[in-house]
């Protein structure tokens, strides 16, 4: 099976590399695409210039794929490969303990994976992330920014052979002038609904947050932490 892959890059990206992809992206070292032409054409614009949507197919036969959104993944898996890959600083030490329980217990394992499948986590995301590893948002929260964020779905290509299975078809040149806006705009609402969100939040006692899921040892199978992240 045949898919096309889009790529957003100030430049032209003909020959992708697996040894030139920067570690500390949201799933770590890979080369990062989507499904969505619009996505990448804000990629592409997002520092104000005009860029590229380089375009792709990927020949999927025997790679094996992590689908974090085939409903089967908890919102944890998902902030726990966050975590353990994007840097940023957090201002509690009970978060920094936070952030090494979820990315031993949560995180997936990528060894043997060729593909992974997920939401992209702009920066404007953290803000929800950090305050959930910080004690101060509960899941419930964060699963409800994760489902109303329009993050966006990305397909990254972790290891060498599914770069080899990696063709690329071209490019096209798309407009700062058009797409820049739209970028800061997507911006601009999640940090607005970040505040939103915050301001409408009402202490439940049966609201999970970090310190509980700790002091608990909830893992990933844990029925207290049935919900899923799925398209």
């Amino acid at each position: 099976m045949r898919i096309e892959l889009f790529h957003g890059s100030p430049r032209v990206v003909s020959h992708p590399s697996l040894a030139q992809a920067r570690p500390h992206n949201d799933y770590g070292r890979g080369f990062y695409t989507t499904r969505q032409h619009d996505l990448a054409s804000e990629w592409a614009c997002q520092r104000g210039n005009d860029g590229f949507v380089n375009t792709y197919s990927l020949w999927m036969d025997g790679l094996a794929v992590l689908d974090l959104l085939d409903g089967t993944h908890s919102t944890l898996e998902w902030v726990a490969l966050l975590l353990k890959h994007r840097h940023f600083d957090l201002r509690l030490p009970t978060a920094e303990l936070a952030r090494e329980a979820l990315t031993e217990r949560f995180c997936p394992d990528l060894s043997g994976v060729d593909v992974v499948v997920g939401y992209r986590a702009d920066d404007s995301y953290f803000s929800y992330v950090r305050s959930f590893v910080e004690n101060a948002l509960p899941l419930s929260a964060l699963e409800e920014a994760l489902v109303l964020g329009e993050l966006g779905e990305q397909t990254v290509l972790v290891s060498g052979k599914a770069f080899a299975q990696l063709i690329f078809e071209g490019y096209e040149a798309v407009s700062a002038e058009r797409y820049y806006p739209q970028f800061l705009q997507h911006d601009e609402k999640a940090r607005t609904d970040y505040l939103q969100l915050l301001d409408r939040q009402r202490p439940s006692l049966s609201d999970l947050f970090i310190l509980d899921i700790l002091r608990e040892e909830m893992g990933p199978d844990d029925p207290r932490l049935s919900s899923r992240v799925s398209r």
